[in-house]
């Protein structure tokens, strides 16, 4: 039995309409300095990727032109793919929008557009198929683009979302065997178990025996958010650190008292200066006055 062959069918290749694809992609081949530098002059008047240099504009157009006769060719739109994806991650760090990306390609099918009706005005019917072909195709690769400057930009905004997550609840380690959490904001389950995942990373990194997680700076917690902060501590115990609460609002102890979370397994003290002396008392550290000291070191 002979192999599975994988036929690609064109985009608008219906009908009528596939036999002149080749005399489509001939005459795009055949102009292609002279329409490349067409659609380049327009994506200057247009002020469009005005981040890019002329020479930089002018190797990405010929890179996506060619790209884009080669989706009209064979039909097979994975290799557009992939060029939008590299491009995308290379030039939305530098300021370029998704419109403008599609505003481009956009700007390519209309000078294409203009060049076949120049070529097949005297060929009512010619021009006919010809439009009936090239109008879908060209659809499917400014779809095929957006899509991946799309998914590019989502990626990176769920990367940025990270960073600032984890930004927001750092955990810093004040001397051998402390770490304290001071987390600022507002806490959702998200949230919440990142900064789980952190403070648990950070206790065995560093063989953390206590951990202080001041909520000064937090203005109000759920019920589920306010029982993951009981699984926190309890996961921490379970790596060996000690964790003390420190930082309850007024409103925030009522609302743990109200929907009935355990407090038996937290330790909670009044504030990040007291969470600390208490940290310091269970590691056996015993913090005095520099004054108290030099009268000591004198009295010797």
């Amino acid at each position: 039995m002979s192999a599975a062959r994988k036929v690609t069918r064109r985009p608008g290749a219906e009908g009528g309409t596939a036999d002149v694809f080749p005399e489509l992609v001939a005459h795009v081949r055949k102009n292609r300095t002279r329409l490349r530098e067409e659609w380049a002059h327009r994506i200057t008047e247009a002020d469009m990727l005005t981040v890019m240099t002329e020479e930089e504009i002018a190797t990405e157009t010929t890179s996506i032109y060619d790209n884009y006769v080669n989706v009209l060719e064979t039909g097979d739109v994975e290799a557009m793919e992939a060029y939008a994806r590299n491009l995308s991650e290379r030039i939305i760090p530098r300021g370029v929008e998704t419109d403008e990306v599609i505003g481009i390609v956009l700007l390519l099918r209309d000078v294409l557009l203009r060049s076949l009706l120049e070529q097949s005005q005297c060929r009512l019917d010619l021009l006919s198929r010809m439009l009936d072909a090239f109008e879908p195709a060209a659809r499917r690769i400014t779809v095929t683009v957006a899509a991946g400057f799309v998914h590019e930009r989502e990626r990176i905004i769920r990367q940025q979302q990270d960073a600032i997550r984890e930004l927001s609840t750092p955990v810093l380690p004040v001397r051998e065997g402390l770490l304290i959490l001071p987390i600022v904001g507002v806490i959702d389950p998200q949230r919440a178990r990142q900064l789980t995942q952190q403070l648990l990373r950070g206790i065995r990194a560093n063989r953390a025996k206590v951990v202080v997680i001041d909520i000064t700076g937090v203005p109000s917690i759920n019920s589920t958010v306010a029982n993951h902060l009981v699984l926190t501590v309890e996961a921490a115990r379970l790596l060996g650190a000690a964790a003390i609460v420190t930082g309850l609002s007024p409103e925030i102890a009522q609302t743990l008292v109200t929907i009935g979370v355990d407090l038996s397994k937290m330790n909670t003290v009044c504030d990040l200066r007291e969470g600390i002396e208490e940290a310091d008392r269970t590691l056996g550290f015993r913090v005095t006055r520099m004054d108290d000291s030099i009268d000591q070191e004198k009295g010797r």
